[in-house]
């Protein structure tokens, strides 16, 4: 039996301390900053010690399989060639999220830069929804288009596909949501999660659709090559595209395992040349002025993409990357940063009412909760909020006037959302529905939320039970004060990036005593930490300041505790240094 870290079973949150995955650092690792740490920290997240060199240098070469291996792929690369060729009217349709924006972007740069005749269509959140409608594609077939390539949506698209066909209008599909035995009558699918893909290609079905659209640009340009496409003009440098492709893979919260690794590795490298003016504006309106992080991804540069279809125009985000123009890029990003201000009133307002109703609902697997008058935009953030503090799949609906409700959802690891929304809807539940397995979409009658919300909990208990029974905060080192370094820091990122499916190291440190406490920002516990070992050191609990953690860090003077969460580095006032951002805390002896 494994004691638990620093011996602690019960902290302030009620959870043990255990060591990630069970693996237990081989040796003294404070301080420490060779290999030693980094392959245990691979070790613990189940890699494999044969991947070990490609892990800790992520690159294509070692991860990129060849898009042929996926279903329709080829049959896509073709079609498009083809447009291309005969100078046909293509439109890049995609979902209003950032995963659907750069999706739409790394297609519409890419074909621009081989000749083609381009242009894009974002749906409106509110007035169309998710995915491709019968009436828009019938739209833009009328308008001229030729050939419309789905990005981020359209597996799930029946009735629109049927329509598109019905007019003679060509439509690929390119997406990485769950798919059913059916599929919709398009010319071409391209999408890893497809049900009869082979397990080469099913090993991909961790992939954003940036990836898959990536993939696609790929398989793409090898055609062009062969056709002799690039001996009159120049070769597109593939390469130049994964800082978007990066951007959408770490703010789709898709597993950070294999290529998705080598994705947003040396998408962040891209980055750093600040060649993209759309995203080197929305580095500057956030703030980002150094080499920007996998987390600079996920919390600066997001959020900001995803307000345009949140609050705001749905396509900002595509023009966004896509221009060339840096005045129309900075007043693009000023725009998103404008909204995505707004978003975040929102989203406090709706998160405060949809906590209130979830307190009778608390013997329920799957926290389901509705308003009236809740923004459609930000739902799906107030549901990742509801299942952080519940510790439980949540799924929080806005109904509306006609009758009908928009919900969305997010999940626990484990717990897979998305096919029991497949499942509602097959059931008669749900008007439509989709996802994957940590986030899902849907629309349901009003009156048929009880019933959604008895069935989700019927099909999930048992998982959600069995994710409650281990509960437990997982560890991956174990430092005293004065371990707690920028060395360490620096050493724990040469295993990055980190994020969904390959958690960022979370250190246990101790014992501390707090030397000074306050509530800064919105809601958050900065304090001042002194170590028995004369070490120094801030750390800080986001939205803490109202929660059994936050009140325990407050009252926390003359007791000595230790602390479980990421160091990460603090530039603030130009003197960098290692800061605690706390995940919970435990009393010491």
């Amino acid at each position: 039996m494994i004691p638990p870290v620093f011996n602690i079973t019960q902290s302030v949150l009620g959870q043990p301390w255990l060591w990630r995955g069970g693996v237990v650092p081989g040796g003294d690792l404070d301080g420490r900053g060779d290999d030693e740490l980094l392959h245990h920290l691979f070790r613990a997240r189940g890699a494999n010690p044969d991947d070990f060199a490609r892990l800790k240098a992520p690159t294509l070469r070692d991860w990129l399989p060849d898009p042929a291996i996926f279903q329709d792929m080829e049959r896509a690369a073709a079609r498009i060639a083809d447009a291309i060729a005969a100078d046909q009217n293509i439109i890049v349709y995609g979902d209003y999220d950032v995963d659907g924006a750069t999706s739409a972007a790394v297609l519409i740069r890419y074909l621009r830069q081989v000749g083609a005749t381009v242009g894009h269509y974002i749906p409106d959140r509110l007035l169309e929804g998710y995915g491709p409608s019968a009436d828009a594609l019938v739209a833009l077939q009328r308008a001229g288009a030729d050939l419309v390539v789905t990005v981020d949506c359209g597996t799930q698209g029946f009735e629109a596909l049927a329509a598109a066909r019905a007019v003679a209008l060509d439509v690929i599909i390119v997406d990485h949501h769950k798919a059913g035995t059916a599929l919709p009558a398009a010319l071409a699918l391209v999408n890893p999660n497809r049900l009869d893909e082979a397990p080469d290609a099913a090993a991909h079905g961790h992939l954003a659709a940036v990836g898959v659209a990536f993939l696609l640009a790929v398989s793409l340009n090898r055609l062009l090559r062969q056709r002799g496409v690039f001996e009159t003009r120049p070769e597109p440098k593939l390469t130049e595209l994964l800082d978007i492709v990066a951007l959408g893979t770490v703010a789709d919260v898709v597993p950070l395992t294999g290529l998705n690794r080598a994705f947003v590795t040396q998408g962040l490298k891209v980055m750093r040349n600040r060649r993209n003016p759309g995203i080197t504006a929305l580095l500057d309106v956030a703030g980002v002025h150094r080499a920007p992080t996998a987390r600079d991804l996920g919390f600066a540069l997001g959020p900001r993409v995803n307000a345009g279809g949140r609050v705001g125009k749905s396509d900002l985000g595509v023009r966004l990357l896509t221009t060339d123009d840096p005045a129309e890029a900075l007043a693009l990003a000023a725009e998103l940063d404008r909204l995505n201000v707004e978003r975040r009133t929102i989203e406090t307002d709706v998160t405060e009412s949809a906590l209130a109703l979830c307190s009778a609902d608390s013997n329920m697997a799957v926290a389901v909760v509705a308003g009236d008058g809740w923004h459609p935009g930000v739902i799906g953030i107030v549901a990742s909020r509801l299942k952080d503090r519940l510790h439980r799949p949540a799924i929080v609906i806005a109904r509306q006037d006609d009758g009908l409700a928009k919900g969305s959802g997010r999940s626990l690891p484990g717990v897979d959302l998305g096919a029991a929304v497949l499942a509602a809807r097959d059931a008669g539940l749900l008007v439509a529905g989709g996802g994957h397995a940590m986030a899902a979409g849907l629309t349901v009658a009003c009156d048929g939320i009880d019933a959604l919300a008895a069935f989700l909990n019927d099909r999930l208990s048992g998982d959600v039970d069995r994710a409650a029974t281990g509960r437990s905060l997982s560890i991956d080192a174990a430092v005293t004060p004065r371990g707690v370094s920028l060395a360490l820091v620096e050493t724990l990122e040469v295993a990055g990036p980190y994020g969904q499916g390959w958690a960022a190291p979370r250190v246990a440190s101790g014992p501390w005593t707090a030397v000074d406490c306050r509530i800064v920002g919105e809601h958050h516990v900065k304090l001042v930490l002194a170590g028995r070992d004369g070490a120094r050191c801030k750390a800080i609990a986001f939205r803490h300041a109202d929660t059994a953690l936050g009140a325990s860090l407050a009252g926390a003077r003359g007791r000595p505790f230790y602390l479980a969460g990421r160091i990460k580095r603090d530039d603030w006032r130009g003197e960098p240094s290692a800061e605690i951002e706390i995940d919970d805390m435990a009393w010491a002896s």
